[in-house]
């Protein structure tokens, strides 16, 4: 399934479904759902990283549990805005997710989100083990809000994915 713009993605989007916000990492995704009208993101839960139709499952589940119809997963860009290899990654494993859920997605710049998060959580004074447990579906709650505040202030989000992209970079028309 191809990647969409943020523009796209939203406006694809039906009235009253909620949108699932994802951060991929090595060992955890962090979940974030929106509300019904798409103005708010919440912390939803953290999933163990494993094999991909697993990982799958887990996000359709909460999908038709949450009555979520799209994916908003974090992209990992470089400090210079520019593709770096763990955004590759990131999009491979973005392009098998949406296939897998039967989901439409698109991406949305995570750079120092996971950093920024732990910043607070450290001046809140939270201990290591609430730290662990909470900082991904934050993560993916700051990815899934920024994302949600660009779509309504009319803008298209990241360059790197106007236009739609194909598993290996931009799609032409």
């Amino acid at each position: 399934m191809p990647l969409f713009s943020l523009t796209q993605f939203f406006s694809a989007m039906p009235q009253g479904m909620r949108v699932i916000g994802l951060d991929p990492g090595t060992k955890r995704i962090g979940v974030a759902l929106s509300d019904v009208n798409r103005q708010i993101a919440s912390p939803y839960t953290t999933l163990h990283r494993g094999r991909l139709h697993r990982n799958a499952a887990e996000i359709k589940a909460i999908a038709d549990e949450e009555g979520a119809a799209g994916l908003i997963i974090g992209l990992p860009l470089g400090p210079d805005g520019k593709f770096v290899p763990a955004a590759q990654s990131a999009r491979d494993w973005a392009h098998a997710i949406s296939t897998a859920t039967g989901l439409p997605a698109t991406m949305h710049d995570e750079t120092y989100t996971t950093s920024t998060v732990l910043s607070h959580m450290l001046a809140a004074n939270l201990s290591r083990a609430s730290r662990s447990d909470m900082a991904d579906r934050l993560a993916a709650a700051q990815i899934l809000q920024e994302a949600l505040d660009l779509s309504k202030q009319g803008k298209g989000g990241a360059a790197p994915l106007d236009p739609p992209l194909g598993p290996k970079g931009p799609r032409t028309q």
